[in-house]
């Protein structure tokens, strides 16, 4: 299916980024990446040669509403339209970067990280549906999609994060599962309110990506799902792909829980 269609990704460059940007430039899509990044990451793209002419690249923090402001010009000059909006840009606490269990516990959480949390995660959300949104609703038509977590549904499983002595080494923040549960509402909110000018607006919520974690992690992970293993980038692509196309224009105000059967049970 070729998609033909000019479609901005926040956060291009991250582990789920990166995967739809080359998953979308291959069916003819052109990508615009906003990620904080730098350009030696963009060339680092798998396939870049193959794709690069349906590629293009801003560095920009994605919740510095002058910055984005100033990004839009570049790209109204370059583009007539805007037809998918995917908000991918995050900040997470992963569990492969845990360096200190203690600091992790929400007794101890700052109060800097919470707001870097709510900055990464909703504030770049907000700006870039209101900027891009903008101008899609000019045009009448458009999809935003925005990226949310099974804990944006569900309180984090704190034993999942032990080691084989049943010691935490992590504690899942209480930011980062706020941040989502937010997402789910704000799509619903924007689904609302934009609906009559012809802008769809889309949740996906993923469970856990495999990325380099430690195999006792990986091991808990996988038993709480219903099919026993975490998931891939591609598990969450195939969706957001739908979501990006012309089979999807009567999907709007939706959840859809990718997450191999985490919160069914």
């Amino acid at each position: 299916m070729n998609y033909k269609k000019n479609i901005i990704i926040t956060g291009g460059l991250g582990l789920l980024g990166k995967a739809l940007t080359i998953e979308l430039a291959n069916t003819g899509a052109h990508i615009i990446i906003l990620d904080i990044k730098s350009k030696k990451e963009f060339n680092k793209i798998n396939s870049f040669k193959k794709i690069k002419n349906n590629l293009s690249y801003f560095k920009c923090d994605v919740s510095n509403i002058k910055i984005v402001k100033k990004i839009n010009i570049k790209l109204r000059n370059k583009f007539k339209k805007f037809d998918v909006l995917i908000n991918a840009a995050a900040v997470t606490d992963a569990v492969e970067k845990s360096k200190s269990p203690k600091k992790s516990m929400f007794e101890n959480y700052s109060i800097n990280d919470w707001n870097k949390s709510i900055l990464g995660n909703l504030n770049s959300m907000f700006v870039c549906s209101q900027v891009f949104g903008k101008i899609m609703s000019q045009s009448k038509k458009g999809s935003i999609i925005n990226i949310s977590s099974t804990y944006g549904i569900v309180g984090p499983d704190q034993s999942i994060y032990r080691d084989k002595k049943n010691k935490n080494i992590f504690f899942k923040s209480p930011s980062y599962p706020t941040c989502k549960g937010a997402v789910i509402s704000f799509t619903k909110y924007l689904a609302s309110y934009w609906g009559k000018r012809g802008i769809r607006v889309n949740c996906v919520s993923p469970g856990g990506i495999k990325d380099n974690q430690n195999k006792e992690f990986i091991k808990k992970y996988s038993a709480k799902t219903i099919l026993g293993r975490m998931a891939e980038t591609k598990d969450i692509v195939g969706i957001i792909r739908f979501l990006c196309s012309d089979d999807a224009n009567y999907i709007t105000g939706s959840n859809i829980v990718v997450d191999g059967g985490w919160t069914a049970i």
